[in-house]
């Protein structure tokens, strides 16, 4: 019996090769499948997946295949016949016959010019996939209709074409330029790292159900649908700078005022004076812990969860000492009865610094994840912002609600304030200057807070820097109006002793 020669036993082994990488090839793809049908349990496991297949499908002469949550075209080609190309999706109908518009990926000849060598055969992968829970940053940001494009060429990066790839996103839904924008997938370097978006490189044109991304590179893309509301990179930034500048001049304002109001002693036997002295407290806590906020977001965990709870009980006892000084104004003005209230600087105290404080350990014991690391995310899903704060939903919840009340509780005194002072305009002279006074001191110790309730529609962008802009400055604007009246009443009482 004659023997095979070594020729013929190689070309069986090769082709029992190829076969058996076909069969792990289809098997992988039908894993995929399956898990993105089932929701993906596992992102890190559906990723590294994903990557095998990018390699393998990278060495095959050809493989088509579509299914209902992935699709796979790999082209072989000679880069000196390379034209372009225009590849459509054929994923257009769902189980039970409802339609889904495909997408499109326009590809220019200038694709293949960085392969310098003539006669190189090139392979060029597309995979489009109908799933968001391979491609999850951190932020669970949503992408449209969950569709994510990506090619890539068996020679490697791809970057730099002065002639983009054109990828069209049909749609059935109203997006523009405010809340859509076109993407691609940045991994990141180190075990157990995601990935984010980025429209580095990448230029979006809306037009009647479709988007239209132009990229200047091969990787994945995708469209990004921007929240409601959410800020642009350099509109954060802005903001940021001004909170920051602001709570500084703040809290050196506050510090000069305390020190200032310490020295005479003879004035701190004045309970309206010791209620300043506990309200500029407070907002030097508050300026103190929210500057604090965002540098300790990049250390240990449980060292950002005590600045959060620092920062959220200087919120409250804040909040609490400017219903404080609108309760105490109200019986300066109103005098019903001459009322007398026993240790009242003491109740106020335990009102104002007690309760909050009782209540921001008791949740930092039994509840302590909520307080964290609370990341402020822009319109574009970079630039962001982190900062030590609240993460309990209900928490903040409960907080807006805590900071409504006591709003409503100064707005009403404001309310009674200004009917007194209408009633006083009749004399003239002094009653202008109470009228100023009163006004000014309600509305710095807590009537701009109230902005916080207008963050909708139109309103937000103004709102939020007039916002920025009146709050973190609020410890200056204390420090001027203490100051003016301190000198007004000195001059006053010089003037009563000359005469």
């Amino acid at each position: 019996m004659a023997m095979p020669s070594p020729t013929l036993i190689i070309l069986i082994l090769c082709l029992t090769d190829c076969v058996l990488q076909d069969q792990d090839l289809g098997s992988e793809v039908d894993t995929l499948e399956k898990e993105l049908q089932q929701g993906c349990g596992s992102t890190r496991r559906a990723r590294e997946r994903l990557n095998w297949l990018e390699e393998k499908l990278a060495h095959q002469e050809k493989y088509n295949f579509t299914g209902d949550m992935i699709e796979i075209y790999v082209f072989k080609f000679m880069t000196e016949h390379f034209r372009g190309l225009h590849l459509s999706s054929r994923m257009d109908v769902k189980p039970g016959g409802s339609r889904r518009l495909g997408h499109a990926m326009k590809f220019p000849a200038e694709l293949v010019e960085s392969v310098q060598a003539r006669g190189v055969e090139q392979k060029l992968v597309c995979i489009y996939i109908d799933s968001p829970c391979i491609f999850q940053d951190a932020h669970n940001s949503s992408v449209l209709n969950n569709n994510v494009l990506g090619a890539f060429l068996q020679s490697g990066h791809v970057a730099g074409l002065s002639q983009p790839v054109e990828i069209q996103f049909w749609h059935d839904m109203v997006l523009d330029a405010s809340n859509a924008t076109c993407v691609f997938w940045q991994p990141e370097a180190g075990a157990g790292s995601t990935g984010s978006w980025s429209r580095a490189g990448c230029e979006t044109t809306h037009r009647a159900g479709t988007v239209i991304c132009h990229c200047n590179h091969l990787t994945y893309f995708a469209v990004l649908l921007v929240p409601a509301g959410a800020l642009s990179p350099a509109q954060l930034a802005s903001l940021t700078h001004i909170s920051t500048i602001g709570c500084s001049l703040s809290a050196a304002a506050t510090l000069c005022t305390l020190l200032l109001c310490c020295f005479p002693r003879k004035q701190l036997r004045d309970n309206t004076t010791r209620i300043h002295m506990h309200l500029l407290a407070a907002l030097l806590l508050l300026n103190c812990s929210f500057l604090l906020s965002e540098p300790l977001a990049t250390g240990a965990e449980g060292l950002c969860r005590v600045t959060a709870a620092l920062l959220h009980a200087s919120l409250l006892c804040a909040l609490a000492w400017m219903a404080a000084e609108a309760f105490h104004l109200l019986l300066l003005l109103v005098k019903v009865y001459n009322v007398y209230i026993r240790h009242y600087l003491l109740k106020l105290s335990l009102f104002a610094w007690g309760l909050p404080t009782l209540a921001v350990v008791a949740v930092f014991v039994f509840r302590r994840d909520t307080y964290g690391y609370h990341t402020i995310s822009t319109s574009e899903g970079y630039s962001n912002v982190t900062m030590c704060w609240l993460t309990s939903p209900p928490a903040h919840h409960a907080t807006l609600c805590y900071a409504s009340l006591i709003l409503l509780f100064n707005t009403l005194v404001l309310g009674r304030v200004v009917m007194i002072l209408r009633r006083m305009q009749r004399q003239k002279g002094q009653a202008r200057k109470d009228w100023a006074t009163v006004l000014g001191l309600t509305c710095l110790l807590g009537t701009t807070w109230g902005l916080a309730f207008f963050s909708f529609g139109v309103f937000l962008i103004p709102q939020l820097y007039l916002f920025t802009i009146l709050n973190s400055l609020q410890g200056l604007f204390i420090c001027l109006w203490y100051v003016t009246v301190h000198r007004r009443s000195k001059m006053g009482s010089v003037s009563n002793t000359s005469g």
